[in-house]
């Protein structure tokens, strides 16, 4: 299974002309694997859509399946975010980029992004599809 990371959805759903070609082709390529989204995918990608039913329609398109974060995602996201904040990062809270680490690294699932900076740091051991890696 490989979590989808708003960023290449957002590309898709509001037709990005830099990005929309290259993450319509990581989605394609990687569909056999299984794509999902968790609440946090789902809350930065809902403002590119006027109700749940459109969100719902569209992930459908792409044949996304929704997986709920568990209790050890959530406790794992805290710690990288403390990590984060040893690091003088300057965010008062927990960012959707750590839950969305965690949740994939406690699956062992792949992360489809182009935002791989805060994962390579905090979830190393997660593998990231990226530009850099899937052309």
């Amino acid at each position: 299974m490989i979590l989808v990371d708003s960023c290449v959805l957002i590309d898709v759903f509001d037709a990005d002309p830099q990005w929309q070609q290259w993450s319509l082709d990581a989605l394609q390529a990687h569909h056999a694997q299984g794509l999902a989204v968790n609440a946090l995918i789902c809350a930065e990608i809902a403002p590119s859509f006027e109700n749940l039913q459109g969100m719902q329609s569209a992930l459908d398109l792409v044949h996304l399946v929704y997986a709920p974060l568990s209790q050890m995602a959530a406790f794992l996201a805290a710690q990288a975010f403390t990590l984060y904040r040893q690091n003088n990062g300057s965010k008062p809270s927990t960012l959707p980029d750590f839950f969305i680490g965690a949740h994939a690294q406690t699956q062992g699932w792949a992360i489809l992004t182009r935002d791989k900076a805060r994962y390579k740091t905090y979830f190393p051991a997660v593998t990231l599809i990226t530009p850099d890696t899937f052309h």
